[in-house]
């Protein structure tokens, strides 16, 4: 094999190299969990793609805020019934 790399074709423009001013998606993917509630807070994480890194801050606290309540849901909500005995 050889290390030489082709020249670009005469003439040929190079890509515009990425603004760093400009946010880029990261590229995260998230798997469904079956709790539609869960699956729609975790949907939400897809808005800081468009935010600067400033703006996650709010994006991750509605987040988890969103998270801590379907967990604290889980506590308040009657156990199945068990077997009879």
């Amino acid at each position: 094999m050889s290390d030489v790399t082709a020249d670009p074709a005469p003439g040929a423009a190079e890509p515009p190299a990425p603004d760093p001013a400009v946010p880029r998606p990261l590229g995260v993917a998230r798997t469904p969990t079956g709790d539609a509630e869960v699956d729609r807070t975790l949907a939400r994480l897809a808005d800081a793609d468009h935010l600067p890194a400033e703006g996650h801050v709010e994006v991750y606290e509605d987040v988890h805020g969103g998270l801590r309540e379907a967990l604290s849901a889980l506590d308040v909500r009657p156990a199945p019934p068990g077997p009879p005995r």
